[in-house]
């Protein structure tokens, strides 16, 4: 199985950014924690603050991976484009629910 985890705007800042707010653990803790746990599912990883540049990343996976966990920061509540670029691949996707959890 291969999962593509997709992060948007400020991801890139956990464990940096309001340590107070968000923690200090970075993304990479996260995923070297998700990647152990999982050791049988290929996770890939990809990180932009650029709107296009994920909507290109879904375009070019969203057809191959067996699915995609995204966050997209504060694109969630603003842009069309990228629930366009969703739609276009979701209905190719299974994701058992047990993936959504990702770290506690």
């Amino acid at each position: 199985m291969r999962i593509q985890i997709i992060n948007g705007p400020n991801i890139n800042l956990l464990g940096k950014r309001e340590p107070s707010i968000y923690g200090s653990v970075t993304f990479e803790d996260y995923l070297a924690e998700l990647r152990k746990k999982y050791a049988d599912v290929q996770i890939d990883y990809f990180q932009s603050n650029i709107e296009g540049e994920l909507i290109d990343k879904i375009q070019q996976v969203g057809f191959d991976v067996d699915g995609i966990i995204l966050n997209a920061g504060a694109y969630t509540h603003t842009s069309i484009a990228l629930q366009d670029a969703i739609r276009s691949v979701i209905s190719l996707m299974y994701m058992p629910a047990r993936l959504f959890v990702m770290c506690p």
